[in-house]
């Protein structure tokens, strides 16, 4: 079990930003921004995913369980609060979030399925970010000359997503859910994320004007695919979550952990919502 802080991030996101907001990169700027106009009705789906899991656990795994949900659903709440307030800014600028028209009608339609479904749906997209997390914190030249208020809401959103991602793996294998079915849902969240993130991040160059240009691809080229770029650089850990007698725990947290501890004046802990 682990002991999850929820945090109030102490940041300016009411003032508006650039489009090239990550230091004038149109690719950079273009890909996170991609990110974050998933992640709102993504959290959403986690939370609702892993409160349910909870509920169908015998009394025992439940209490076991519950204060480390409640950290797992208000750190999730606060993320799709923050990148809302961030996505708002993208929509005036005239960026058409389709990734999340997508990702809603997408839920809505599997609605039905078995919870166990979800839950390991939530737990490999939550292996999928962090992974993106630790690169983060260990790139942090990925988000060079952005506004220092925007590196810090990238960072520590980072910085917790490598903290809590172990609940809703835990929570599926308390549930029951077996290692097949956890394989067969990773290989199908790994196809519609990364194809969903790269056809919005396509959608937003076209709006910024900048699809076509060499330097677009060059920095993309850079960022996706150089020896330690954020896919290829993350195939190895990507793979772990394969392996039958892998635990996200295995994966190291140690930048993570430092990141929160040495940034304390960028936030403040508030207390947990209760579960509902």
């Amino acid at each position: 079990m682990t002991d999850l802080v929820v945090r109030k991030l102490l940041v300016d996101l009411n003032t508006p930003f650039a489009a090239r907001w990550n230091g004038g990169d149109a690719f950079r700027s273009a890909f996170f921004s991609a990110l974050s106009m998933s992640f709102p009705v993504g959290e959403q789906f986690f939370m609702d995913s892993v409160r349910a899991g909870l509920k169908t656990l015998p009394e025992e795994k439940r209490a076991h369980f519950a204060a480390e949900v409640q950290g797992f659903v208000g750190q999730e709440a606060t993320h799709r609060r923050v990148h809302a307030l961030f996505n708002g800014h993208l929509e005036r600028m005239g960026f058409a979030n389709t990734i999340e028209k997508r990702s809603a009608a997408r839920i809505k339609k599997q609605a039905a399925m078995d919870p166990r479904i979800h839950v390991a749906a939530t737990a490999a997209t939550e292996h999928f970010t962090a992974l993106f997390a630790d690169w983060m914190l260990r790139h942090p030249e990925a988000l060079e000359g952005a506004e220092e208020r925007l590196q810090t809401m990238w960072l520590w959103h980072s910085a917790e997503e490598s903290e809590h991602r172990s609940t809703a793996f835990d929570i599926y294998q308390a549930m029951g859910g077996s290692h097949a079915w956890r394989l067969r849902v990773f290989r199908f969240v790994s196809v519609i994320f990364l194809t969903d993130v790269l056809r919005q991040t396509v959608r937003n160059l076209w709006h910024d004007g900048a699809l076509f240009r060499p330097s677009t691809w060059r920095s993309a080229a850079k960022l996706l695919m150089s020896k330690d770029g954020i896919l290829r650089g993350n195939v190895a850990m990507w793979r772990d979550y394969l392996r039958e007698d892998f635990h996200p725990e295995q994966h190291d947290a140690s930048r993570s952990q430092a990141w929160l501890r040495d940034n304390t004046r960028h936030f403040v802990p508030v207390g947990s919502p209760a579960i509902v």
